[in-house]
């Protein structure tokens, strides 16, 4: 599986815990939908999942004007996945990449406003990081 595929299905396994309270496996058999499995997809679900009051905590610090709980869902659980991506697989991934995978999923899976948000919320994060 391509890693924009992992991301792409381990935002919407995340969408689906946050919205419905599924377990993290669980919402990965559904999004993949019998195909097979991957690890940096498991990777990404679990770890946002378990590191989930550190990532929201940085989210939250690097808002301006917005909470956590009125973004959009999908910004809310990309934001949480770019995070942890920043955070926890630096070594494996540049901070660019993740920006950018972040910023062309937002337009596939968000609003119009959705890339400029991302792009603007991570960026901080990213500063902070270094």
């Amino acid at each position: 599986m391509k890693r924009r595929t992992a991301r792409e299905k381990a935002l919407q396994a995340l969408f689906q815990i946050d919205v419905s309270d599924a377990e993290p496996t669980a919402a990965i058999e559904h999004v993949l939908e019998e195909e097979q499995g991957d690890s940096y997809l498991s990777r990404l679900v679990n770890g946002t999942v378990e590191h989930k009051q550190e990532i929201d905590g940085l989210i939250t610090r690097n808002l301006e004007k917005w909470s956590l709980e009125r973004l959009a869902g999908v910004d809310r659980n990309l934001l949480r996945l770019g995070v942890f991506e920043l955070k926890y697989c630096s070594e494996e991934v540049p901070a660019n990449v993740v920006l950018d995978e972040a910023i062309e999923i937002a337009k596939l899976y968000g609003d119009d406003q959705s890339s400029k948000f991302i792009n603007g919320v991570l960026s901080k994060v990213k500063q902070q990081l270094i």
